[in-house]
């Protein structure tokens, strides 16, 4: 039998946008509560776009706010495809997920509490269309 809960360790959560049009404006906010400050974890962005998706390539400001502490972004640019393999995240018909991980090291959370992370799309093009959802995901790293 099968379950729809992720393993111990990880936490995801995902923001469908509306008309799968994200406005710049609509900046998806996704919290969790970390309790553990010894484990290390691996934080990815989770994207999921439809084939329409004219990019190949999204930037974004990704917000960090740790409990008691002021929110710092980070600019980053996600590449998606390329011109050898085409889409480079995950398919299934004509939608594709894509997991990128945000930091080549895996990161420490030092307080327990509730950790906020804000989602913003920075492109040219606003609305951007074709974007289903946006979202973060957290693993545990094996120690």
């Amino acid at each position: 039998m099968h379950s729809c809960t992720p393993p111990v360790g990880v936490f995801e959560k995902n923001i469908s946008i509306p008309d799968h049009e994200w406005n710049s404006s609509l900046k998806p906010e996704i919290s969790f509560e970390i309790k553990d400050t010894v484990a290390l974890y691996r934080m990815y962005v989770v994207l999921r776009h439809t084939d329409a998706y004219r990019f190949k390539n999204i930037w974004l400001n990704v917000g960090v706010q740790s409990p008691g502490e002021k929110l710092y972004f980070n600019r980053i640019n996600l590449l998606l495809a390329s011109d050898e393999k085409g889409w480079l995240g995950k398919g299934m018909d004509d939608v594709f997920e894509h997991r990128a991980l945000l930091e080549n090291v895996p990161r420490r959370f030092e307080k327990t509490g509730i950790y906020k992370f804000t989602l913003q799309q920075i492109m040219r093009e606003d609305p951007l269309e074709h974007v289903m959802n946006a979202g973060i995901r957290l693993e545990k790293v094996a120690q």
